[in-house]
């Protein structure tokens, strides 16, 4: 149950990011209320999956991996954005800490 909180939490975030972009500075009123929305409901479904007794850092790292390879992933394909090899190569980073995350915290 933990691990579904945390991904509806991640997708509401996701959302919301991608929102942020699409509101340009909160000019445009259908994203800015999906920012608001999905932010919210992002930090309750997170708070839900710390509630029943998932790990803090873990969380975040789960939280934040996804969240960065997504966010990027739909900027390059659908916003027009540029993903060069370096950036990948830092998402990538950011995932295998997450990883040393999961498996420090299994000892």
């Amino acid at each position: 149950m933990t691990l579904l909180l945390l991904a509806v939490a991640i997708a509401s975030e996701i959302t919301a990011t991608v929102s942020l972009k699409l509101s340009e500075g909160f000019t445009k009123l259908v994203p800015s209320i999906v920012v608001v929305i999905g932010y919210g409901s992002a930090f309750y479904f997170l708070s839900q999956a710390l509630k029943r007794g998932m790990n803090l850092g873990v969380a975040y790292g789960i939280w934040s991996a996804i969240g960065v390879a997504a966010v990027a992933a739909i900027g390059a394909l659908f916003l027009g954005e540029r993903l060069t090899l370096v950036q990948v190569g830092g998402i990538g980073l950011v995932i295998l800490g997450v990883l040393a995350l999961e498996l420090g915290g299994a000892h």
